[in-house]
């Protein structure tokens, strides 16, 4: 690319970078992992690295044991400078708990004193507490502002199901589109963000892509050990959702899945493995089905262990979802090898994700006979399904390398501070340098 900045940069010239990130280790799903894992790159690259956090709390929505009645902390971690601040969580999900779950963090997370002033603060979305902290505290030091969107708030307001979330989603997306035009640089984990953003004023030459990389490795152990561990039967046919149970993922199709292939297709195993504000009203939605089991969510090292062992791995969204976001696990998922189902939005980014990839099969979500009849024709097509898993393996080492992905994050904070000029807004009223690092 003409005009690019080489990666090699960041060395000669170490930079100061301030992340603003609720989500961040020891959570090990959802964004956290990303987030730690640029934090942790940029400091191995020799730049000085600073993250603004909430308390430990996804995805149980319960703050961890470790880190209760605690206010304000500071940790070191490789190289990383963590300064965490207390946040409410809310056990249940309403637009107003949202709404005090947003602005406990950024009030309290506002008063931090004593850094060292950054060259760039870096905001990352869903919270869009982190977006206007980050714009805050780049007013503060008088430095550009860059966000990595991994969901889009106004939408998620719009489309989650969440209690209200329909009368505040106007004034959140007001909040969001103010944030995302001042930012130098607004990168994204999915083109199908490009739109909403746009929509909202954005400059596309500021909008960059930057997806999500695969943070884990395939399972070396033997799937059949896996399952007898499990007490999963070898006639069995494991379909497992992992992650986040939260009203976005609207798991009560795989509940009526589940209940439906009772009758119908009693091979079939519903596995759901993680935690979430919904998981309580699930297993009660569950109880007596003997082909649904819950999991708790399993350690970094038997994660792949389990998704390797399983038949069929499931995204399932709810069928308001379009557009907010694109579920983080699909990078796991495709790691693994196991074919995929997306009960989903056929117009919504994780049907052009999986479309793209080639790795699974889309049904429309909230459709659970739908559901069971994909789930019954990988059952009889055992060579549909390795074809789909081989598909994902290759699409996740073609596309969602970590070192590729991570260095194109590198140059993105490079080009912005190289293009540094003065007053922040000059930097805003231009369209900075494209990144130097290219992807396919």
């Amino acid at each position: 690319m003409t005009g690019a900045l080489p990666v090699d940069a960041v060395q000669r010239a170490p930079r100061r970078v301030l992340i603003v990130g609720m989500n961040y280790w020891p959570e090990e799903t959802g964004n956290a992992p990303y987030t730690t894992g640029l934090a942790e790159h940029l400091s191995r690259r020799g730049a000085r690295v600073t993250v603004i956090a909430g308390m430990p709390y996804y995805p149980s929505w319960r703050v961890d044991d470790g880190y209760r009645r605690r206010w304000r902390l500071r940790e070191q971690r490789n190289g990383v400078d963590i300064h965490r601040f207390r946040q409410y969580v809310p056990g249940r999900q309403s637009a107003a708990r949202r709404a005090m779950f947003e602005a406990t963090f950024l009030a309290h997370a506002a008063t931090v004193r004593g850094l060292d002033a950054p060259d760039l603060v870096l905001g990352v979305l869903p919270t869009l507490s982190d977006g206007v902290l980050a714009m805050t505290l780049a007013h503060r030091y008088r430095v550009p502002y860059a966000l990595v969107v991994q969901d889009l708030v106004g939408q998620s307001a719009a489309q989650s199901g969440i209690a209200g979330g329909g009368r505040v989603a106007r004034t959140t997306m007001a909040i969001e589109g103010r944030v995302a035009r001042g930012a130098a640089r607004v990168a994204i984990v999915s083109d199908g963000f490009r739109p909403y953003l746009q929509g909202l004023g954005v400059d596309p030459a500021r909008i960059e892509l930057l997806p999500n990389w695969s943070h884990v490795v395939p399972s070396q152990r033997s799937r059949s050990d896996v399952r007898a561990e499990l007490g999963w039967a070898d006639g069995e046919h494991i379909v497992l959702h992992a992650g986040n149970m939260g009203l976005k993922q609207g798991l009560e199709n795989l509940v009526n899945a589940a209940r439906l292939a009772a009758e119908l297709a009693p091979d079939h195993r519903f596995v759901l493995m993680g935690d979430g504000n919904q998981r309580a009203r699930l297993q009660a939605l569950a109880a007596g089905l003997p082909n649904l089991d819950f999991l708790p969510p399993q350690p970094v090292d038997r994660f792949m262990d389990v998704l390797a062992a399983s038949d069929v791995l499931l995204v399932n969204e709810r069928g308001t979802v379009v557009d907010m976001s694109l579920p983080s696990k699909l990078t796991s998922y495709f790691v693994a090898g196991r074919p995929v189902v997306a009960a989903v939005s056929p117009a919504g980014v994780t049907a052009r994700e999986i479309a793209r990839s080639a790795a699974g099969l889309t049904v429309p979500g909230d459709d659970p006979p739908a559901l069971v009849a994909i789930l019954d024709r990988l059952r009889a097509d055992p060579a549909l399904g390795a074809q789909l898993g081989a598909a994902g393996t290759a699409y996740a080492a073609a596309h969602l390398a970590p070192e590729p992905l991570l260095a194109r994050a590198e140059s993105l904070v490079e080009t912005i501070v190289a293009n540094r000029h003065g007053r922040i807004s000059d930097l805003r009223d231009r369209p900075v340098g494209p990144l130097g690092v290219e992807i396919t």
